[in-house]
């Protein structure tokens, strides 16, 4: 994982299982909201073995770049790995997003986590030692679930819902639209 300094960049590298914990450093990571072809949002639900949030319902996928990993190249690379899916019309929407949370079990997430839109024309393939469950979902409908229960999603979901609109009112086409 790519290690930030105050200043906010890159200052050193460590591998994950060695930050995540009680006193996670700041580090930079990405959320990532996939849509499909009718406009649907995919919730992931995360496995139960995930150290930090298990269980928890959360956005399609999030991770970490690599060092010297352009944080597109990893963003595909993950949602690849993770839900079998390959990635079209790769947006950036919130680039300065950053929160710290702390999970019911001590773990902190402390990160810089620019917050990404994609499309994917296909059904999710999840593995599941990340994902337990998924389901499609609409947008609005989970905007309001985030703000009237916060307790029932990650709480960088949360947080990001709140700063966002849907995509598709914002110039995401579908290969329909224009």
């Amino acid at each position: 994982m790519v290690l930030l300094g105050e200043d906010l960049r890159p200052s050193s590298s460590a591998p994950k299982h060695s930050v995540h914990g009680a006193a996670t450093p700041l580090h930079l990571a990405f959320s990532c909201y996939v849509r499909d072809l009718a406009g649907r949002l995919l919730m992931t639900r995360r496995a139960l073995a995930k150290r930090a949030w298990p269980g928890v319902w959360t956005n399609s996928c999030c991770g970490h770049p690599g060092p010297d990993e352009p944080i597109e190249v990893a963003v595909r690379r993950r949602v690849r790995q993770e839900l079998g899916l390959d990635l079209t019309q790769l947006r950036c929407l919130l680039p300065d997003f950053r929160y710290r949370a702390t999970d019911p079990a001590g773990v902190v997430e402390n990160e810089v986590c620019p917050v990404f839109v994609a499309l994917a024309p296909g059904p999710p393939q999840p593995d599941p030692a990340e994902v337990m469950e998924w389901r499609w979902a609409d947008w609005s409908a989970v905007a309001s679930l985030a703000r009237s229960a916060p307790w029932a999603l990650s709480p960088w979901c949360v947080l990001q819902m709140a700063q966002l609109t849907d995509p598709l009112t914002e110039g995401m086409t579908d290969g329909v639209r224009t």
